[in-house]
């Protein structure tokens, strides 16, 4: 038997740092979504126990440092499975790119063997897993749109945000999220985003208002660590999308557009100055 899932690429639409916890993380609040641009996840189950994992990606480690062999294995050891899985991970979603590719993976790994050996996990369950292995893990579970508090692993479910145009762009860079979050000085903030104007606006179904409600506490450390970053951001606004920021920690650059006839120039603006740029839709 093989079962089949999609792993959905995440973008902030607000992500804030209260202030660092005494257990070292940082208390965060963001707002998040999900983007019609995904990894395809294929598991099929083994007769030995054993976790296989392949890619055509030659770019991600296919051992235990990879979240959905963890994500594999936390599932058998929890629920003593002792059936083995091969998954195939066909990689859409660049690779440390604040877009939770990896998160996303792990998410549809558990969801994915709670088909395949008929566990019968529920949703609340399969989120307290994808906490263990990661912070974003537990909204991409079940995706849709979100607040996240604590460490991202408390989520309480929103409506959609109005339906437009996403165009992503990465540039050729890797950022580490800890290296990130160990520069930030929470303290020291400038300007937090306001997570209840970007409720509003979505709320209100109002385009314009998200545009400029959009907001990124992470934005000061790696836009200063990587400048490239910040150019992206300055040529997507001078393209002509309505409303750019950073997704997570980077280097991934988003920008909101509300008509399709905008898309070609933007796209073909920025493949200038990178490869790996995507324009799809919100999924909603």
């Amino acid at each position: 038997m093989k079962v089949f899932e999609k792993a959905p690429a995440k973008i902030n639409l607000s992500l804030d740092v209260l202030h660092k916890r005494e257990d070292g993380y940082h208390e965060v609040e963001m707002v998040m979504t999900m983007v019609d641009l995904a990894d395809r996840i294929e598991m099929q189950e083994l007769p030995r126990d054993t976790i296989i994992i392949s890619s055509q990606a030659g770019y991600i480690p296919l051992d235990e440092k990879n979240l959905a062999f963890q994500a594999a294995r936390l599932i058998k050891d929890r629920y003593d499975v002792k059936q083995g899985v091969y998954i195939h991970l066909d990689k859409k979603i660049p690779v440390a790119a604040g877009l939770a590719g990896g998160s996303s993976d792990a998410a549809a790994t558990l969801r994915g063997l709670n088909r395949l050996w008929r566990l019968g996990i529920g949703t609340d369950e399969l989120q307290k897993l994808g906490a263990e292995l990661g912070s974003d893990v537990p909204f991409c579970v079940t995706g849709g749109t979100a607040i996240a508090r604590g460490r991202g692993e408390k989520l309480e479910p929103i409506e959609s945000p109005p339906q437009c145009w996403v165009i992503l762009a990465k540039p050729p860079i890797n950022v580490s999220t800890s290296e990130i979050y160990g520069k930030l000085n929470a303290a020291g903030i400038r300007k937090h985003p306001s997570t209840e104007g970007v409720l509003r606006a979505i709320r209100e179904k109002r385009f314009d208002l998200l545009c400029g409600e959009l907001g990124n506490v992470l934005e000061e450390v790696t836009l200063d660590l990587y400048p490239e970053v910040r150019q992206l951001k300055e040529v997507m606004v001078k393209l002509g999308a309505e409303g750019v920021l950073m997704s997570g920690s980077g280097p991934t650059v988003f920008g909101l557009v509300s008509k399709e006839t905008k898309i070609p120039r933007i796209y073909n603006g920025l493949r200038g100055f990178c490869k790996d740029v995507f324009a799809v839709r919100l999924l909603t």
